[in-house]
């Protein structure tokens, strides 16, 4: 079964991710990459995710978007959902989607 997730523009909290949106708006992703953080900095990340982000920019070159979207899954140390981004420039979230816990553990 191919995962899908809702992906916004320049997201700035994780509420923006959580939208009511039309399944057709859903792209296919792939999870290339994990970062797990402690919970202070996923919870700073989360609420301010136009900040530029070293992990970003660090693991950013594998990402990339296409017919199937290459995504990092940033999440918090022992919990299994998190948020799927696909960086741009400089360590900064250029496209972002909320991935609930089951999706983002496969």
């Amino acid at each position: 079964m191919e995962k899908k997730a809702f992906f916004v523009l320049h997201p700035r909290r994780l509420e923006d991710l959580r939208v009511p949106h039309f399944a057709e708006q859903e792209r296919a992703y792939r999870i290339v990459a994990r970062v797990c953080l402690p919970k202070i900095d996923y919870e700073n990340f989360v609420c301010d995710m136009l900040a530029d982000r070293s992990f970003l920019e660090n693991r950013g070159r594998e990402c990339k978007t296409g017919t199937v979207w290459e995504c990092l899954l940033v999440r918090q140390r022992g919990r299994r959902g998190g948020v799927l981004v696909i960086p741009e420039r400089r360590g900064f979230v250029g496209w972002a989607a909320y991935a609930a816990k089951r999706s983002a553990a496969r």
